[in-house]
């Protein structure tokens, strides 16, 4: 019972599942700093208001709380691109141009090939 505990927490996906985990919280962190206190304030000496809480407030109804919301997942969505993805997309096709790998190169899977091969044979009889 224990061995198998054991190898369930030793597989490599878990261990990456965890660092993957941990990482995101830590990262999670920054861009929630970048968006509270640089960028919304930012947003507040345009607009005046660091938020647009009391914005189109119908009784019980608060459109601007939803509005609010809206603009900080929309900036950290532009955080995240900006400083993670575009940087990461550079660095893995700098290093596939090193390597000589051309991302617009499908690989085709052996099996497919093979089936395609006996296809055209049996047409050309």
């Amino acid at each position: 019972m224990l061995k198998g505990f054991k190898d369930f927490i030793m597989k490599g996906n878990v261990v990456d599942l965890a660092v993957a985990v941990v990482m995101g919280a830590a990262f999670g962190a920054v861009v929630t700093a970048l968006v509270e206190n640089i960028l919304m304030p930012l947003i507040a000496m345009m607009f005046g208001t660091p938020n647009f809480d009391n914005f189109l407030v119908f009784g019980s109804i608060k459109i601007g709380v939803f509005l609010t919301a809206l603009v900080n997942f929309l900036l950290i969505a532009a955080a995240i691109y900006f400083a993670v993805v575009m940087p990461m997309n550079h660095m893995i096709a700098r290093r596939n141009a090193k390597l000589g790998i051309k991302e617009d190169e499908e690989t085709v899977d052996p099996q497919i090939a093979l089936l395609t091969e006996i296809r055209d044979s049996l047409k050309n009889r």
